[in-house]
């Protein structure tokens, strides 16, 4: 039986939200063994005098622990 466990992150993007996204996920790679899955919980702007100057989005990672 595995078992799994759930982080949070947060990535950003001057481009968008999907490219938010695929960094974050990218990261989470980098650092995470046995990704399997991700959702967006929620997703946020920065604005600079009422211009969008980056999109954010919070990501709960899910990863199978080794036994």
């Amino acid at each position: 039986m595995a078992v799994a466990r759930v982080t949070e992150i947060i990535a950003g993007s001057n481009k968008g939200f999907q490219d938010a996204i695929e960094k974050g996920i990218e990261r989470a790679n980098k650092t995470l063994k046995n990704v399997e899955g991700a959702w967006v919980q929620d997703q946020s702007l920065i604005l600079d005098n009422g211009k969008i100057k980056e999109y954010r989005v919070i990501l709960k990672i899910t990863f199978v622990l080794d036994d």
